[in-house]
């Protein structure tokens, strides 16, 4: 008997009505196109948005229901509609974008407040991250070309880095009002020791004015609006190649908490020596 109901079983799904053991020609197999779409949509809602893209070109029913609301609003973190007011100046409810589209935009890079701040989410866990320019950064000396100069690059995502030439004190602080999904983030300064140029479509560095910084270590500090601190030392001893410089980790612990001001700086002030040949590119905030 239930071989019997195995087989019949095995018949019906296979599209046969004939009891013979052999298919009817009336019939025709199933196949995943024809899975109910709300079926579909709760296969995908379990998927990364990576693999709910590739199975979207499955079949018909796959690709409507790889566009379903339910499924995409899960992939965003719980601020998107900050972002999709603050980034990409849309505001619901007066108007609607699909979910999926509001995911696709927010993975590409966003600027704000005139450029100077980027925002994206990674494409395969929507995870936010963010960059700030050194020009939204308060940099001692800044505006006397004796010490520093904005130089264009393309090894920048701002296209353009502060260039140290030589200064006593060294002094660069931040800061940043924004509202972090629930996560731990750790924030780096990206440096350079020495001038970066391209020469017959080759890289070069120029290393000439680069001095100082084996002397005493610079020093980095990270304080939060909740009341998070953290700070470290290090040597800037890498010349010729951008480096991630670690200056320290927060944590957003709430949906309820994420909006969150955060302060975080890099100084040498050892005033026995000069420093100079650094360039700096950018503040990294991303997931730790």
């Amino acid at each position: 008997m239930g071989t019997g109901f195995s087989s019949l079983a095995l018949l019906e799904i296979n599209g046969s009505s004939s009891t013979n053991g052999y298919p009817s020609p009336m019939s025709k197999p199933t196949g995943l196109g024809d899975l109910p779409e709300n079926c579909v949509s709760s296969i995908l809602n379990h998927m990364d948005p990576p693999e709910i893209c590739k199975l979207a070109m499955l079949s018909r029913a796959f690709h409507n229901a790889s566009s379903a609301d339910f499924i995409w609003e899960s992939k965003l973190p719980p601020n998107y509609k900050f972002l999709v007011e603050k980034i990409l100046h849309f505001t619901p409810p007066n108007s609607y974008m699909p979910k999926k589209d509001i995911y696709t935009k927010l993975c590409q890079p966003n600027h704000f407040d005139g450029g100077t701040k980027e925002v994206w989410l990674e494409k395969s866990s929507g995870k936010m991250c963010l960059s700030i320019s050194s020009k939204a950064l308060r940099i001692t000396g800044i505006d006397d070309r004796r010490y520093w100069n904005h130089i264009p690059t393309e090894e920048s995502r701002f296209k353009t880095v502060a260039y140290l030439q030589q200064i006593w004190w060294v002094e660069v602080l931040g800061e940043l009002d924004f509202e972090f999904p629930p996560g731990n983030y750790s924030v780096f300064f990206r440096l350079q020791l020495g001038k970066s140029s391209r020469r017959f479509g080759r890289r070069v560095c120029n290393l000439d004015q680069v001095h100082g910084w084996d002397i005493k270590p610079a020093r980095f500090q990270l304080s939060t609006s909740n009341g998070q601190k953290s700070s470290s030392e290090c040597y800037l001893n890498e010349p010729g190649n951008w480096v991630q410089y670690h200056v320290g980790d927060f944590v957003v612990d709430s949906p309820h908490n994420m909006a969150m001001k955060i302060k975080f700086s890099m100084v040498q002030i050892d005033c026995t020596h000069t420093k100079g040949g650094l360039c700096l590119d950018s503040v990294l905030i991303c997931p730790k």
